[in-house]
């Protein structure tokens, strides 16, 4: 099935079932107000959803009304949890030679994972708001997965049965004011804003084969301004699951009801196929030619990203985000 929120009934939005093909929606009545709720009871909430997405995919469903995706917050508008990894190592190995440095041998055993902004997420058409140019705007297109409640310590294998929602993530990078704050030891703060979620998230099952072993077997396709710019598989070259993400997020805490974990910027050893953020195009540049061509993203820009099933339908919707400066 797949889920989303409408843009009222308070801070966390109006959980809405959505049509498999994104065109019509009801609302998730007499089940659960908002998604957070569903997922704090998913044992009893998700059969009664499931039912609801047959009804509706069947025309059965009453009160069903056009999907507007103007209308739609991000499918949680906010979280109690964002931890994000960094799964592809190609990028990673990128980023670091671009800078002379070699990947530590930790890094293909250990994931990488960072705690995220989750006071609020954006909307899949709201702009991503910006002081200043200056700080370096940068998207990273994402696959993430929402879980129930995990408990602490929980083996990979364990975890794969707590993850219970699929989508994208536009997570939102300001480069010029990375290296600063890294270099206080201290990790990310002002450099990573409020990031953008897909219209809907998918459950596990909606994916069929291009869902195995915790991996998302799908191009994310990513359009700046109209043009292509990547189309990475999501499947390939990653170096840990989401089993194995959810897992390490949970070493030595529970994770509550409605965490989401990020695969990270996804990337190809295959540079023909793209990339997933203004970083890594640069980076493939400056070993290339000495130095990085392409610029970070300006006021005005649009960033589109989308991932399509194998019959060519979107999966979760586009995220597609103005570049906007700040107004006081």
């Amino acid at each position: 099935m797949k889920l989303a929120s409408l843009k009222q009934g308070g801070r966390d939005g109006t959980l809405i079932v959505v049509s498999r093909d994104l065109t019509k929606a009801v609302v998730a009545e007499g089940i659960a107000h908002t998604l957070q709720q569903a997922l704090e009871d998913w044992h009893n909430t998700a059969p009664r959803l499931n039912a609801l997405s047959e009804d509706l995919n069947a025309g059965r469903a009453a009160n069903a009304f056009a999907l507007d995706m103007n209308a739609l917050a991000a499918p949680l508008p906010r979280a109690f949890e964002f931890v994000d990894g960094s799964a592809y190592l190609p990028h990673v190995a990128r980023v670091r030679k671009a800078r002379g440095a070699e990947v530590p041998a930790s890094f293909y055993t250990d994931p990488l994972m960072y705690q995220a902004t989750s006071a609020g997420f954006l909307g899949p058409r709201d702009p991503v708001v910006v002081p200043s140019e200056a700080y370096g705007i940068d998207l990273e297109a994402e696959v993430v997965v929402v879980t129930d409640d995990v408990p602490m310590a929980v083996t990979p294998e364990e975890a794969a049965g707590h993850i219970q929602l699929i989508g994208l993530i536009n997570d939102v990078s300001l480069r010029h004011l990375i290296p600063d704050e890294l270099a206080k030891g201290f990790g990310f703060l002002q450099s990573k804003p409020r990031s953008g979620l897909s219209p809907v998230f998918v459950t596990p099952d909606e994916l069929g084969d291009a869902w195995v072993d915790s991996k998302l077997h799908r191009p994310l396709v990513t359009h700046i301004n109209g043009q292509w710019f990547g189309a990475p598989e999501a499947g390939v070259d990653m170096q840990f699951n989401f089993a194995q993400l959810v897992a390490h997020a949970a070493k030595t805490r529970p994770l509550s009801a409605g965490t989401i974990v990020g695969s990270g910027t996804v990337a190809n050893e295959d540079t023909s196929l793209g990339a997933s953020c203004f970083a890594e195009q640069r980076t493939v540049e400056t070993l290339r030619d000495g130095k990085p061509s392409t610029p970070f993203m300006k006021f005005g820009d649009v960033v589109r990203i989308e991932m399509f099933d194998a019959a060519g339908h979107s999966i979760f919707g586009a995220i597609e985000q103005r570049m906007a400066p700040l107004v006081r």
